[in-house]
């Protein structure tokens, strides 16, 4: 059984969405004659890496990121290459992977040769409101990009998640989807219990399946 670790490290310098909280950690104890242990803080926003959308982040009375159903985080996955969609994932560029068999709720698209874990990308592939319909159609309740976000960053619409809320789907973002062959795999990504925030770190796995 092979394991995929598709989250980058949480550090400093870790690119953040202009004008985001930019992460910082600091060393609040550390172990010496007095104290026993190494203990820190940390500083960042809840859309930081990998991390898991609640409806609270794209609708004003939608459940904050402690409510959601934790089922939507685990189990069988499709990951599909559509680094050939430049800029709008339509769904031309991936409807094939849905008719393979068995059927899959869970969605991971990867959009990047080699994701941008250094610096800044603006002009990242977004996601085409359309293809958000199609996807909730054929019973995908959970998308998952190696993107910032399913939108544009010049979006103020946020289509892309108001199609997810209208179709009570799950999203997450942030992943690193690099040398991970497509095929079908177990998704593991719980994000952390936050009981009134609007999204959460998760630390996203892929496992093989069973032969």
């Amino acid at each position: 059984m092979q394991l995929w670790d598709i989250s980058p490290a949480l550090r400093p310098g870790i690119p953040v969405w202009p004008g985001d909280t930019c992460y910082q950690e600091v060393r609040t104890w550390q172990i010496a004659a007095d104290c026993p242990v190494n203990v820190s803080q940390f500083t960042m926003s809840t859309h930081t890496g990998s991390h898991a959308d609640a409806p609270l982040h794209y609708d004003r009375e939608g459940i904050p990121v402690g409510s959601l159903d934790l089922s939507f985080y685990l189990g069988r996955c499709r990951l599909v290459d559509v680094t050939q969609a430049h800029n709008l994932v339509q769904w031309e560029h991936l409807a094939g992977a849905l008719t393979q068999e068995p059927v899959v709720e869970r969605l991971l698209l990867r959009t990047y040769r080699k994701t941008p874990l250094e610096v800044w990308d603006a002009t990242f592939t977004a996601i085409a409101p359309a293809t958000i319909d199609r996807l909730a159609h054929y019973g995908v309740r959970l998308i998952g990009v190696d993107t910032p976000s399913l939108d544009p960053q010049n979006s103020k619409t946020m289509a892309a998640h108001q199609r997810v809320r209208q179709h009570g789907m799950a999203i997450l973002e942030g992943l690193v989807l690099d040398g991970v062959p497509p095929a079908d795999y177990e998704l593991i990504a719980l994000p952390l219990k936050l009981a009134h925030l609007d999204a959460a770190p998760v630390r996203a796995v892929l496992r093989s399946l069973p032969e």
